[in-house]
């Protein structure tokens, strides 16, 4: 992978998102020399990708001289305020920061980033982890085609990437895709449970619920019929599943859990931006 950038991408937190992003991009390509990564204690297996692709890593911003092309950020949502004043010193005029830290508002970064900084503010998920990943991503009026064409090639490192025009539309997306793993998880434990309840070994239950699940995600992304199509492929009238779904489908049912849900996570999400 080549960057058309004017200096080096500058990886601000080498976490396990942060991680997932590097490894992605050095699969594809990306030249190891022109990485830095700067973080005081990256976790173990983060810590094992930077030595064994011999990366620079400093453990503070002030030690860092030469203007990135790209900065990283992929702090904690936490620290950011007190980071951006140290990343903006070394900002350069073409300089994109690319935010994956979640909650934070482009406001925030424009507020203490040089004027004019270009900035992209991403959500991705946890399946990054196996580049299996989906982000969401909006940008600031000064990011230039070529700069958005660089975040989307960022972030297609780890999975497939949507844009939104609407910075808000990013507290839904967090709530749907960004803790949408979550939900599948829950509702694996929860049908492992409800197979124990009729009977069913414990270990079996949990093993024909992870199973289940995993393939029929596979399932869901290989097809190109839509998951209501699907459902209905596997639902005979009268029978077994159409018991379990008059069950799941109805008016306290699932669809309804589910918009409560997902109404909860985005209030949450603007909650805590305030």
């Amino acid at each position: 992978m080549t960057f058309s950038t004017n200096g080096p991408l500058l990886l601000a937190g080498a976490g396990k998102m942060g991680g997932a992003i590097l490894k992605g991009l050095l699969a594809q390509g990306l030249d190891a020399r022109s990485v830095i990564a700067q973080d005081p204690s990256p976790p173990p297996d983060v810590a094992a990708l930077l030595a064994d692709n011999a990366i620079d890593v400093v453990p503070a911003i002030d030690e860092l001289t030469e203007p990135p092309g790209v900065v990283l950020v992929a702090v904690k949502p936490q620290i950011l305020q007190s980071v951006l004043p140290r990343l903006a010193k070394l900002a350069g005029p073409d300089t994109l920061f690319l935010s994956i830290a979640a909650g934070q508002r482009l406001q925030t970064f424009e507020r203490l980033l040089p004027h004019g900084a270009a900035v992209v503010r991403a959500m991705p998920n946890t399946p990054a982890a196996i580049l299996k990943g989906m982000s969401v991503a909006v940008a600031n009026g000064h990011v230039t085609p070529m700069q958005r064409a660089l975040a989307d090639a960022i972030l297609s490192a780890v999975g497939e990437v949507e844009w939104v025009d609407d910075e808000a539309l990013l507290d839904p997306v967090t709530a749907v895709s960004g803790s949408g793993p979550a939900y599948v998880f829950f509702l694996a434990e929860c049908l492992a449970e409800a197979g124990r309840a009729a009977g069913l070994d414990g270990g079996l239950a949990e093993r024909l619920a992870r199973s289940t699940i995993a393939g029929a995600g596979a399932l869901l992304a290989a097809s190109d019929l839509s998951a209501t199509e699907l459902r209905r492929n596997v639902t005979s009238p009268g029978g077994t599943t159409a018991a379990a779904l008059e069950v799941l489908g109805g008016p306290d049912g699932l669809q309804k859990l589910m918009t409560e849900a997902v109404a909860a996570a985005t209030k949450r999400g603007r909650d805590l931006a305030k």
